[in-house]
């Protein structure tokens, strides 16, 4: 599983991040969990709200931080 945080590195984004990772370690999945900054890639997705989250390529959730059950949904196979 590819997880994508999109955002420039704010303190949301941040904390998007972190949670992502909490999130995938609760869910006990394999999952790799990058942050995208470059503005073009994240424009590449077609979001240009951020912080946004990518799950295997599919955009999730733009422009809000979800919650933790939200994004431990999206970690289920």
């Amino acid at each position: 599983m590819n997880i994508k945080i999109l955002g420039v590195g704010c303190a949301k984004c941040q904390q998007l991040e972190k949670m992502a990772r909490e999130a995938v370690a609760e869910a006990g999945v394999e999952a790799v969990v990058d942050h995208v900054t470059d503005f073009r890639e994240i424009a590449g997705y077609g979001v240009f709200s951020t912080p946004a989250v990518v799950v295997d390529g599919q955009v999730k959730s733009v422009g809000k931080i979800p919650k933790k059950e939200e994004i431990l949904s999206w970690l289920e196979k």
